[in-house]
């Protein structure tokens, strides 16, 4: 089974429109095909910027929230690389992405180039639907 960690920015993406590869992968989180891997770091930041950008009621995050924690396989993280990446608070992504083993997927590829250097690939929403055959 994929591992991926899902950048911040495909979850605000799925919020803010039913349209897109963003809303499909989240519509599928749960997916056999896949394992969403998250940190508390990951979780901290996704509770920020949902709360501050979706224009969602602030239960419905959590709850989206309570369920990516319940169906996502938690990570501890014990050790740094910074920086290493042009946004270094997007750091402790490559981060979990090496402890897990994952696919780190984003809307901002060109930010995450330096992650070839551990071996992680990076791939936008639509990129990695279809690598698992869910979109054409």
């Amino acid at each position: 089974m994929t591992n991926i960690v899902i950048d911040t920015n495909v979850l605000l993406s799925a919020l803010f429109s039913d349209r897109g590869a963003s809303y499909k992968l989240l519509s599928i989180i749960d997916s056999e095909k896949f394992v969403v891997n998250i940190s508390t770091t990951l979780l901290y930041e996704y509770e920020e910027i949902l709360k501050l950008k979706s224009k969602l009621d602030i239960k419905y995050v959590d709850s989206i929230l309570d369920y990516i924690c319940l169906i996502g396989k938690k990570n501890s993280i014990f050790y740094l690389w910074r920086p290493r990446l042009k946004d270094v608070d997007d750091d402790f992504l490559l981060e979990l992405a090496v402890k897990s083993s994952s696919i780190i997927i984003t809307l901002n590829s060109k930010d995450f180039e330096p992650a070839s250097e551990f071996g992680i690939e990076v791939m936008t929403p639509k990129e990695f639907l279809q690598d698992i055959g869910e979109v054409s």
